[in-house]
C-alpha cells in the first residue's frame, strides 16, 4: 500500500508540472511542444498502468469492462478503416492518439480509485495553479500595454500561451465550471471563497477579450443543464452568472472607460469575433459533408480530412462531421452511442443526489459542466483535436469516470479483456512515441516545405502544420 501510495504522488508530481510547462514557460509556449507534452503523459501513463496492474483487478470501474466488447469493435471499425486510408502511417497516429487519450482517462480514473479524494484536492490545485498563473500574465501584459509608449493596444498579445486564441478559449470552457467547485462547498471559508470568486471573475474577463464564441456557447448550454438538476446546480449557474457579469463590469471599465481616458486604441477587441458568422464553417462542413456520402462506411481514414488541401482547415470544426468523414457513420453511431450512455449515467447519479451537499457530488456536478460545455463547444470547434483541449478531456473525463462509481459498482474485472486493453494501449502510445521522436526535430523543415507546397497558413492537426497531404491535389 506504501509503495502504490509513493507510486502515484511520483505519477502526479510528474503529471502536474507537465501540465503547467506548455501554457506558463514561454519556450514551449504553442502546439507543438503541447502536443509533444501529451505524449510523454501517455507514456507517463501506461508505465503507470502496467506497474500497478496487479492491483487493477480489484480496482477498475464496472463501465470499464461493461463496455469492453463495443470497445473492441469501434477498434476493429477503425484499423480497417486505416488500412483502407490513401495515408495508413498517419491514420495509424490518428487512432493511435484516441488510445492514448483513453489511456490517460484509464489511469486517471484509476489513480482515483486507489488513492481517493486526495487526487480531487491536487486537480483542483493544479486548475487553480493554471489560472492563477495565466491571470498573472494576462495582467502583466495589459500593464505593459498602459505602460508603453504605443497608442494601440493589441488584445491577442495579450493571451500568450496558446497558438490561437480560440485554443486558449477550450482550455477555458473546461476549467470555467471546475474553478466553481469551491464556491459551492459549504465548509469552505469565507476570505478563500471571495479569492477564488476573483480568480472566476478574472478567467471570465480573459475569456471575453478572447471573444471564443464557442467557450460563451459551450457555458451557456451547460449553466442552463446543469442549473435544473437541483439546488446545488442551481448555486454553480449562479456563481457563473454572477462572475460573468462581473467580469464584464470588469471589461468595460479597463478596456473601454480607461482606454477612453488615456487615448490608447485597442486592436483585435472581443466585439469584432461575437458575430453571427460561420466564419467559413459552411464550407469545410460541406467538405466533410461530401466524404460522409463518398465513403459513409469507413470514411477516408483516421485524421484524412487534412489530406484533402482547403484554405481553411484541417479538420471540419465539428466532432461528429469530423468522425463520420474520417472513420465513417457506423463508428461515428457507436461513438455517440458510448458518450450518451456515460453522460446519461452520470445525470442520473447526479439527478438521484441533488438533495445531497457532499463535496463529491458537488465536484461531480462541476466535471459533468465541464464536459457538457467542451462536448457543446466542439459542435463548432477543434476541442477533440488541439493536444492541450484533448489532454484535459481525458484528464476530466478519467476524474469523472473515478468518482463516479458506488462501491456496489466493484467487480473484478475480466483478465483477458485488460489484456487486450493494454496490448493495445502499448502498441499504440509506442506508435506516438515513434512519431515524435521521429518528427519532432525536423518540425522546422517539415513547415518550410509545407510553405513551398501549399503556402498560407499553418493548420493545425497533429502537429502544428497539420495538412498530411504530400503535394495540392
Amino acid at each position: 500500500m506504501i509503495a502504490s501510495f509513493r507510486l502515484e504522488s511520483g505519477y502526479w508530481a510528474v503529471i502536474g508540472l507537465l501540465l503547467l510547462m506548455p501554457i506558463t514557460v514561454p519556450y514551449l509556449y504553442g502546439h507543438d511542444w503541447q502536443r509533444l507534452v501529451q505524449v510523454v503523459i501517455a507514456v507517463i501513463s501506461l508505465i503507470a498502468i502496467i506497474i500497478q496492474r496487479k492491483t487493477s483487478v480489484e480496482g477498475a470501474p464496472k463501465a470499464f469492462d461493461s463496455v469492453g466488447i463495443l470497445f473492441a469493435v469501434l477498434l476493429c471499425l477503425a484499423l480497417s478503416s486505416c488500412l483502407l486510408a490513401d495515408q495508413p502511417y498517419w491514420a495509424f497516429c490518428e487512432v493511435s492518439l484516441m488510445i492514448g487519450c483513453y489511456t490517460i482517462a484509464y489511469c486517471v480514473a484509476h489513480s482515483r480509485l486507489q488513492v481517493g479524494r486526495s487526487i480531487d484536492n491536487f486537480l483542483i490545485a493544479v486548475v487553480l495553479i493554471s489560472c492563477c498563473a495565466k491571470t498573472l500574465q494576462f495582467i502583466v501584459s495589459v500593464l505593459a500595454g498602459y505602460t508603453s509608449s504605443a497608442q494601440t493596444l493589441d488584445l491577442d498579445l495579450l493571451l500568450e500561451g496558446f497558438s490561437n486564441r480560440r485554443f486558449y478559449g477550450q482550455f477555458q470552457t473546461l476549467t470555467l465550471p471546475l474553478l466553481a467547485w469551491p464556491l459551492i462547498l459549504s465548509d469552505v471559508k469565507r476570505p478563500v471563497i471571495k479569492w477564488i470568486f476573483v480568480l472566476l471573475v478574472c478567467w471570465w474577463v480573459i475569456a471575453i477579450v478572447g471573444g471564443t464564441r464557442g467557450t460563451w456557447l459551450g457555458m451557456a448550454v451547460a449553466a442552463i443543464f446543469v442549473g435544473c438538476l437541483g439546488k446545488a446546480g442551481r448555486r454553480w449557474a449562479l456563481w457563473q452568472l454572477g462572475a460573468m457579469l462581473s467580469g464584464l463590469g470588469l471589461y468595460y471599465i479597463v478596456f473601454v472607460l480607461m482606454t477612453d481616458a488615456v487615448g490608447i486604441s485597442l486592436v483585435n477587441t472581443a466585439g469584432g469575433r461575437l458575430t453571427t458568422s460561420l466564419s467559413a464553417r459552411d464550407i469545410i462542413w460541406h467538405q466533410a459533408w461530401e466524404m460522409i456520402k463518398a465513403r459513409p462506411l469507413l470514411g477516408f481514414g483516421p485524421m484524412h480530412f487534412s489530406n484533402i488541401p482547403n484554405p481553411i482547415a484541417a479538420h471540419p470544426h465539428q466532432i461528429f462531421l469530423q468522425w463520420a468523414s474520417e472513420w465513417g457513420i457506423p463508428s461515428t453511431l457507436l461513438v455517440g452511442f458510448l458518450m450518451l450512455r456515460g453522460m446519461r449515467s452520470v445525470l442520473w447519479k447526479i439527478r438521484a443526489d441533488r438533495a445531497s451537499d457532499d463535496p463529491l457530488n458537488l465536484l461531480r456536478i462541476c466535471l459533468f459542466a465541464s464536459l457538457v460545455g467542451s462536448l457543446t463547444q466542439g459542435m463548432v470547434d477543434g476541442v477533440i483535436v488541439m493536444p492541450y483541449s484533448q489532454l484535459w478531456l481525458a484528464i476530466v473525463t478519467g476524474w469523472l469516470m473515478g468518482i463516479h462509481r458506488i462501491s456496489s459498482d466493484h467487480r473484478p474485472s475480466n483478465g483477458r479483456l485488460r489484456q487486450l486493453g493494454l496490448a493495445a494501449a502499448f502498441l499504440a502510445v509506442g506508435f506516438l512515441g515513434y512519431v515524435t521522436v521521429h518528427d519532432f526535430p525536423t518540425l522546422r523543415l517539415r513547415n518550410e516545405q509545407y510553405a513551398h507546397d501549399f503556402g498560407g497558413n499553418f493548420q493545425p492537426r497533429f502537429w502544428m502544420q497539420g495538412v498530411i497531404a504530400s503535394k495540392p491535389q
